[in-house]
């Protein structure tokens, strides 16, 4: 039993969680207590992590049993993202033949050239400033969760009870989160919040380039080939086409499987590879990587 088990248990996988957990805890008692910003800066560096934890769990690490595997992520640290509508989202989202669309992909930047026209004028300045990176780690977050809360509320009140019951567990995570923070925690709510937007604003980096506008499905998904502390951060879903293709494979197993068959993947994605998030940052700090409005919707469109 104690083997089969073992066999079955991504041991890498429950250490992060724990050290994911322990930065959190230090980040907002002891780091807190005795410096704001330092306790602010690792709560949101452990928070930006949890939300990497929580894609690994969703699909399926690091137990067999997916019920055990979401009680370990079930806190909601990030606050403003339940992990049921995460999970339910994201899936939807790795469907790879509506991936940038912007009616069926859940994820996607992009809007129709129609909803681009018919923006005013300041809401189309925020979102061109929304797709230069300095944009989307900043203004990014909000902009985001404004359009999915929104989303989600129209589908509520249009009587989807998947959704709401999505949100009706995130209650309970909160208060969790609301328990600690009253009775252990020594960070004041308004450092919490700061802290939990720079954790989801570290995610924004990782998102910002994963997918682009192709007319092949296989086009759309980025390689950035970063070893360094954000890969690690991000646990290594900047191979992202990698782990599109293979979903169920492991955070750890990602890089060795893409230089392994580097030739095949490059080919796949039509080269749309990067060699760090350094050279992102140089490229697309202040500089827009794509037009708001998908630019080959009128070619990729499903046919009526």
């Amino acid at each position: 039993g104690g083997e089969r088990l073992a066999r079955h248990v991504e041991w890498p996988t429950v250490a992060l969680i724990a050290a994911c957990y322990l930065a959190w805890g230090l980040g907002t008692t002891v780091l807190a207590g005795s410096s704001m910003v330092a306790g602010i800066l690792v709560t949101a560096i452990a928070i930006g992590f949890f939300s990497s934890l929580q894609h690994e769990v969703l699909h399926g690490h690091p137990f067999k049993n997916q019920w055990l595997n979401e009680a370990l992520v079930f806190p909601g640290l990030t606050l403003w993202i339940p992990y049921v509508r995460f999970r339910d989202t994201h899936l939807a989202h790795h469907h790879d033949a509506r991936l940038t669309d912007p009616f069926d992909d859940p994820e996607t930047n992009y809007l129709t050239e129609a909803d681009w026209h018919s923006c005013s004028a300041v809401r189309r300045a925020l979102l061109s400033f929304n797709n230069r990176l300095l944009g989307r780690i900043t203004v990014g977050v909000a902009i985001s969760q404004a359009a999915f809360m929104s989303s989600d509320w129209k589908a509520i009140r249009g009587g989807d009870a998947t959704v709401l019951k999505g949100w009706l567990w995130h209650i309970p995570s909160l208060l969790l989160v609301a328990i600690w923070l009253t009775w252990v925690g020594q960070m004041p709510l308004w450092a919490y919040l700061v802290a939990s937007y720079i954790g989801l604003s570290l995610v924004k980096i990782r998102t910002f380039l994963e997918h682009q506008a192709h007319e092949r499905a296989s086009g759309r998904t980025v390689i950035i080939e970063d070893r360094g502390f954000l890969a690690l951060l991000f646990l290594n879903n900047n191979f992202h086409a990698v782990h599109h293709m293979h979903p169920r494979i492991s955070w750890y197993r990602l890089p060795k499987l893409y230089f392994d068959n580097k030739d095949r993947y490059v080919t796949r994605n039509g080269g749309y590879v990067f060699k760090s998030y350094g050279s992102i940052f140089r490229q697309f700090l202040l500089k827009a990587k794509d037009p708001v409005a998908h630019p080959l919707w009128h070619r990729i469109k499903p046919k009526a």
